[in-house]
């Protein structure tokens, strides 16, 4: 674990001189000391970080929550739910589309549907921390569209897990799914009505005692939420949503960055330890097809928005570069997809990916300008002139 957070550090500290974004380094430092690579070892089974990388995805997520106030999901519901239907339905149905014409099965048409469908919500959610963006008007947009895909993604793993492992039980994947849903409920009646009560019950004046109280309250929340099949990543955002909007919301804000950062930093570097370089060379047509594929329905994706939203061309080329990362929804699917004996070219294909566009999106979302000159006036009203 020191290792890795050495290895991740000293490669992040070189590649700010010359202004590379931090999440790929991370990603590189795990590849380069992993199993797959020569030289020498440093984690030779990356299940070994598998605690401490969930631990940092969920609080990332966490502070995720605690950034998005009830006040957005209150007054935005309906664009929320517009820009994020909008958002799924372009790129699960590219995915989908672009599976069926790789000809390797329906299985894994559905496998890469997701895939390419869902965005990563680690990833961008370090991309808005470390741009210093999370207070722009667009990432209101942006989380919503991350809320969204997060719920899609619970009802979606519950059903794709009887289709792609062969089994014929319609009635339990439907029972897995009411489950999941009728949970999700659950945490956004707390964060609704419940806001007042938890608040109190967090409340304390002594800084120990309240990272102990989020941390233990964000973890439990997260692990029951896998009990019934709801992503940690969801449990975990609804707990910050929770506490977000309590007394001490401004306390645990500050409180979390430096565990946010720190356990982030370890999910990065595991999931570098999971790919394995000599495997890329085998299907890197069709991971650039489908990167390619990708940035076009986010373009799409976030014109819509800012139609939705009433964005000028600068925002809308913020939220398409931002979405563009693709990770640890991914992950569990080419677990999943190996688990149940799909075509052996999925895992690679899902790891050359992921890596493209983990280093893709922080770059095009540092230099999002670019993107915006071309980009049509959708949105943008006139400026307001005195006199």
């Amino acid at each position: 674990m020191g290792g890795a957070f050495i290895a991740a550090a000293v490669l992040a500290r070189l590649g700010g001189r010359i202004g590379l974004p931090t999440i790929p380094l991370f990603i590189l430092a795990g590849m380069l000391l992993g199993p797959h690579t020569p030289g020498y070892v440093l984690v030779h089974d990356p299940h070994e970080l598998e605690m401490l990388s969930a631990l940092g995805l969920v609080l990332l997520l966490f502070y995720l929550g605690l950034e998005f106030h009830m006040d957005d999901l209150k007054t935005g519901g309906r664009q929320m739910a517009l820009a994020g239907g909008a958002y799924l339905a372009l790129n699960v149905s590219a995915g989908f589309g672009f599976g069926m014409a790789l000809g390797w099965g329906l299985s894994e048409a559905l496998v890469l549907a997701g895939v390419l469908g869902i965005s990563s919500s680690a990833i961008v959610t370090k991309v808005l921390v470390d741009l210093d963006r999370i207070g722009n008007p667009e990432s209101r947009p942006i989380l919503g569209i991350i809320v969204v895909e997060d719920i899609f993604l619970a009802l979606y793993l519950a059903a794709l897990q009887p289709v792609i492992s062969g089994a014929d039980s319609v009635g339990s994947a439907v029972a897995q799914g009411g489950k999941a849903f009728g949970f999700l409920l659950l945490l956004a009646a707390a964060a609704r009505w419940g806001t007042k009560l938890i608040g109190r019950l967090i409340a304390t004046k002594d800084d120990e005692l309240l990272v102990i109280s989020f941390l233990g309250a964000v973890v439990l929340v997260a692990g029951i939420a896998e009990e019934f099949g709801v992503a940690d990543a969801i449990g975990a955002f609804m707990v910050g949503l929770m506490l977000g909007q309590t007394g001490s919301g401004d306390r645990i804000r500050e409180l979390v960055h430096p565990l946010r950062d720190a356990f982030g930093a370890i999910f990065f570097f595991a999931f570098g330890l999971s790919i394995d370089p000599g495997d890329l060379p085998l299907v890197v047509w069709p991971v650039l097809i489908a990167a390619v594929i990708t940035v076009a329905m986010n373009v799409l994706a976030a014109l819509v928005a800012a139609r939705i939203y009433g964005f000028g061309r600068g925002p809308a080329a913020n939220v398409a570069t931002t979405l563009l990362a693709r990770g640890e929804f991914a992950l569990i699917l080419a677990t999943m997809s190996a688990n149940a004996a799909l075509d052996e070219r999925l895992g690679p294909f899902i790891a050359g990916y992921v890596l493209v566009l983990a280093v893709l999106a922080p770059l095009a979302a540092g230099r999002s300008h670019w993107l915006a000159r071309y980009l049509p006036r959708i949105g943008e009203q006139k400026p307001v002139t005195n006199g």
